[in-house]
């Protein structure tokens, strides 16, 4: 699962690479040196002849004609009209080989005329009435007129926009250009939902629901973009029905795709509004599907309730969702939730362009063309991917952290294991090593008394021998038993006082000196033997580790309502893995110890409900730090 933070990251760079590159791109090539027309005069035509040779003689002496503009919307359709009529005045044509570029023309059936001759006849047997026309003229044309008949079979039927009169190659260059934006947008979205979808064959079950429909949202997004752009219904006008297909299904599929990655992201909604408003969506799609496949079996015989079912009212369900999700991720954003600000940071953007996209079309009766919505897209998909991506690095992250504290509970284990194998060994040996030892030590005495002087030296070596052991034996049953009966609450302050009276001799001897710092009033429940015998191994240590002028300050405080005992000084130090092993019998850094003392010290402190833990650095010192319960005085 390694791999899935970098895919994700390989995913996000590929979406940054193109939108960096879109951006860089000319939104429009420049016109420099064309002609464009501000005006032009529009007429609607009741006529019901279907094919004409040349403007007839009532269109052009026709009083109707309205003068408009960019920014016009086309008057009211009357109820009989069934052609719309475009009027252009041709400039003077200065251009070798003179053209006209008229980038947006709405109409199913699309015919161009002079006053004498035809220039175009396009006739679609689908409905998408958005044309980009770039119409070659001729030096005798300048002066006249250019006339578009438009069929009225859709409701923005009769617009034009941005009409330019120019030199031939350089509009050519504009009309090739002025849609690859949504091609290179769209092509990147579709090619990573396709890599998405093939990726999940690899994923375990667990990220299975968010990828794929994730996956099935950008797929969706790029086939929308894709498919909406007039680029590929110009220029291969015969598979402009399958190209309609493919937008209403992606269409019908990214709904339910992105409520149900919210779903798999944030949960089921407040009182389950996203998981019912998912089901309805996915049931709805389901139904609009079923409609399409019913509107090809009747050749569109039922468009108009088609188009108002699987469009309309889509745009419509789609605001009611979008406003939807937005509040519910606000309610987790109030939560504190970082991927609800990040999802809310994308939708908002997507969903105040969408919204506001989305009003001006039906305000405009359809005539608005839909354009800033896909770069709402681009801002909210980076979104959706960068929560996906954080959720597979939280788990991911938790999963390593499960391992870590397994490993830890694990080593406590064997630790434990190890430690009451030798208290019980300790237990069942110490007292019957012990009373042979005291007997042996008692019988040297007697004869070091009798000896001569050349053999006391002997059995005094013998005697401090068998001390030692009995010292060791000592620490077994002290680790066996480190409970005593006695128990009382201890003032630390106290017990400080005793162990520095104690080994401030020993710290002269090796040239340092001990400086106590602890708080009044701090108590802690334990035994003052065990809880001196502590200390004092710790101290000894700290002692035995100086190496030029040594110091040891000792820090007593509370903290978070514990009692925390620091013990630092400037010894030899410790490396990490020296670290890993104290307290581990018979591990020890000096060249006479046993690691015992130290094991016995972790022994009492754990008795008293306390933690110890070393902080060392090598040539620096080393740094011990206790915390108990605090106790009432």
């Amino acid at each position: 699962m390694r791999t899935l933070p970098k895919m994700l990251a390989v995913l996000i760079g590929v979406l940054a690479v193109v939108f960096l590159c879109i951006q860089a791109y000319p939104k429009q090539q420049s016109t420099a040196g064309a002609f464009e027309v501000e005006e032009w005069r529009f007429l609607w035509d009741s006529s019901k002849v279907d094919s004409i040779e040349a403007p007839p003689e009532r269109v052009l002496h026709s009083s109707d004609w309205v003068v408009m503009d960019q920014g016009m919307i086309t008057p009211p359709r009357p109820a009989d009209a069934v052609w719309a009529w475009v009027q252009i005045d041709i400039p003077k044509l200065d251009w070798p080989i003179p053209a006209v570029l008229i980038e947006k023309a709405y109409g199913r059936e699309v015919v161009v005329y002079t006053e004498y001759r035809e220039l175009l006849d396009s006739r679609r047997q689908y409905r998408y009435a958005l044309n980009e026309l770039l119409l070659p003229l001729r030096a005798e044309d300048a002066g006249g007129s250019i006339y578009i008949r438009m069929q009225v079979a859709e409701e923005r039927a009769g617009i034009v926009q941005h009409i330019a009169f120019g030199s031939f190659y350089e509009l050519l260059s504009v009309y090739l250009s002025q849609d690859m934006l949504d091609i290179m947008l769209g092509g990147a979205f579709t090619l990573i939902g396709l890599v998405m979808l093939i990726c999940a064959v690899f994923l375990n079950r667990g990220y299975l629901k968010s990828w794929l429909s994730l996956s099935f949202v950008i797929l969706s997004i790029g086939l929308l973009v894709v498919s909406y752009s007039p680029f590929l219904f110009t220029l291969y006008p015969d598979y402009g029905g399958i190209l309609q297909r493919i937008f209403d299904m992606a269409l019908f599929a990214v709904l339910p795709a992105f409520l149900y990655f919210f779903q798999a992201i944030f949960g089921n909604g407040y009182k389950n509004s996203i998981l019912y408003l998912s089901r309805f969506q996915l049931g709805y799609s389901y139904f609009c599907l079923l409609l399409l496949v019913g509107n090809v079996f009747t050749d569109e015989r039922y468009f108009s309730v088609y188009y108002f079912l699987t469009t309309t009212f889509i745009g419509i369900l789609m605001i009611v969702e979008l406003i939807m999700m937005l509040a519910s991720s606000i309610l987790y954003s109030l939560q504190r939730n970082k991927d609800a600000l990040i999802f809310n940071a994308g939708l908002i953007i997507f969903a105040g362009i969408g919204i506001f996209e989305l009003v001006s079309y039906y305000a405009s009766r359809e005539q608005y063309n839909l354009y800033w919505w896909k770069w709402g897209m681009v801002v909210f998909v980076i979104s959706l991917i960068v929560v996906l991506g954080r959720r597979f690095v939280e788990t991911h992250n938790q999963v390593l952290q499960y391992s870590r504290e397994l490993e830890m509970f694990n080593n406590e284990l064997q630790r434990a294991e190890k430690m009451e194998i030798i208290s019980d060994l300790a237990a069942s040996v110490a007292h019957e090593v012990r009373n042979p030892l005291q007997v042996t030590r008692g019988f040297l005495q007697l004869l070091g008394e009798r000896s001569a002087s050349s053999e006391k030296a002997y059995i005094n070596m013998a005697l401090d021998e068998l001390d030692r052991a009995s010292g060791i034996i000592t620490d077994f049953l002290t680790f066996a038993k480190p409970g005593a009966e006695s128990i009382k609450t201890l003032s630390i302050a106290e017990e400080f006082r005793h162990i520095e009276g104690v080994l401030t001799p020993l710290a002269s001897i090796h040239h340092g000196q001990i400086t106590l710092d602890i708080d009044p009033d701090l108590y802690v429940r334990g035994n003052s033997s065990k809880f001196k015998q502590a200390f004092i191994n710790m101290i000894k240590n700290s002692i035995e580790a100086f190496q030029d002028e040594g110091k040891i300050i000792i820090k007593g405080c509370k903290e978070n309502g514990e009692i925390v005992i620091r013990i630092q000084d400037n010894g030899v130090g410790m490396a990490p893995e020296e670290l890993k092993r104290l307290g581990e019998p018979y591990f020890s850094n000096k060249t006479k110890g046993t690691g015992l003392g130290l094991m016995v010290t972790f022994r009492i402190i754990e008795a008293m409900q306390g933690t110890l833990k070393f902080d060392s650095k090598k040539g620096t010192g080393t740094e011990a730090t206790v915390r108990f319960p605090e106790a009432s005085e």
